[in-house]
């Protein structure tokens, strides 16, 4: 899969919450970079797709399924009439996508979404505005199309200073809450 010696960990914030997609479901790992969140994933029995401009750092298997593509080109999207059971992205933004994302998942699929928020010019990379969220944007763009089950937005300390935005959402197609919370 990929060289787990040189990868850094997962989020807790995606391991907190990746639990919540259903046994065996399909997951996209989105702009997946070494692959951190899809080993994590077909580790938990999930049919994973990686999918990243460059995926030279990993290597298909029976439970992961890797797809080349520059998300931010005129191309359509790479996986035109597929649904997931969960979406994991992090550390990445391209505002374009956010409705795609929503029509990606199936009926009680889960987004799980952590990057850099507008503050963390004072910390490091990103600082260009146009790659760090708004106050409240990932709230404001999911808010109103799935059920948000948790969202933070703030600064954190690990694995280095950072002002962050993180939802956790899922898709329901009947107006009732699409999950049940772990207690």
């Amino acid at each position: 899969m990929a060289n787990l010696l040189q990868m850094p960990p997962p989020s807790p914030w995606v391991g907190r919450f990746i639990g919540l997609v259903r046994k065996d479901g399909a997951v996209l790992d989105l702009a997946c970079g070494s692959g951190r969140h899809a080993v994590m994933a077909a580790g938990l029995s999930h049919h994973v797709t990686a999918l990243d401009r460059d995926v030279s750092r990993l290597t298909a298997d029976d439970a992961l399924e890797i797809i080349e593509a520059d998300l931010e080109s005129d191309a359509p999207w790479p996986l035109p009439d597929r649904q997931f059971d969960g979406i994991v992205v992090a550390n990445y933004l391209h505002r374009p996508l956010f409705p795609v994302l929503v029509d990606s998942l199936s009926p009680g699929g889960v987004l799980i979404y952590e990057t850099f928020s507008v503050g963390n010019e004072k910390y490091g990379r990103p600082r260009n505005p146009d790659f760090l969220l708004r106050d409240g944007e990932l709230l404001d763009a999911f808010s109103g199309v799935l059920s948000v089950v948790a969202y933070e937005c703030g600064v954190v300390d690990h694995p280095a200073p950072a002002v962050i935005q993180r939802i956790a959402a899922v898709k329901s197609d009947d107006g009732r809450p699409a999950v049940t919370l772990p207690a």
